[in-house]
């Protein structure tokens, strides 16, 4: 029995090009300014900390460091740093209205549907836990965060690891058999299935042959009742 759904975002609920042609350049045109100006104050002050950690350079400068969160954003590198910035960032566009998270339109009643059930529903993306927050805060279908019990990013973990699914299942003190994983990334359904979850993988696009997972296309077809073990 299927007692918690944990939902991927990028290509999963949400288009991928929302990120990359929206989120991002947004970040992009605006770190450099914003870093320099809140370099002193929290939580900026601690984030740059935890980069220079990530890096080895304790004594690097602002400025060099804003020239190592390009160069992450150019490598799509998954640095908690960057992704902590960004949400920041990212905040000021949600509130102001200069763009909303991206829903697919089957995404919210599956969604409803499953909390209906008294299915627990989760989020595990490599963006930060507010930069997930605002995107379902801020959606093309309102608020929806009142839906999801939890977040995980990648201080869980990174989602192509075994332990990361692990470490999730012990922090929602759930059998691993009793969880779902969707993605579109076959990759990190492998690393869910070998920690023991259920997975759907989700083809917006284009299917993938390499995988051996259970494949869909909408929300509205997977059915957590049948979800083979």
């Amino acid at each position: 029995m299927i007692r918690a759904i944990v939902t991927d975002i990028e290509g999963t609920t949400s288009d991928i090009r929302f990120v990359h042609n929206v989120l991002f350049p947004y970040a992009r045109e605006r770190l450099a300014g914003f870093v320099t100006a809140q370099q002193y104050q929290e939580p900026v002050s601690t984030i740059l900390d935890n980069l220079r950690e990530e890096i080895a350079q304790p004594n690097a400068t602002s400025a060099e460091l804003i020239e190592v969160l390009f160069a992450f954003m150019d490598e799509d590198r998954k640095s908690t740093a960057l992704k902590a910035l960004q949400g920041i960032i990212w905040r000021d566009g949600y509130v102001n209205s200069d763009f909303t998270g991206h829903l697919y339109p089957d995404v919210l009643p599956a969604l409803e549907n499953w909390k209906a059930q008294g299915i627990d529903l989760y989020v595990y993306s490599s963006g930060s836990v507010a930069a997930q927050k605002l995107l379902f805060g801020y959606s093309d279908e309102g608020d929806i965060t009142h839906l999801f019990s939890g977040y995980f990013d990648t201080l869980v973990g990174a989602k192509r690891e075994v332990q990361s699914y692990r470490n999730i299942a012990a922090q929602l003190a759930l059998p691993p058999s009793s969880i779902l994983f969707l993605s579109d990334i076959h990759q990190e359904l492998d690393a869910a299935e070998e920690a023991g979850f259920r997975t759907t993988q989700l083809i917006r696009d284009d299917d993938d042959a390499a995988s051996h997972h259970h494949q869909v296309n909408s929300f509205s077809t997977i059915k957590p009742e049948q979800i083979p073990s």
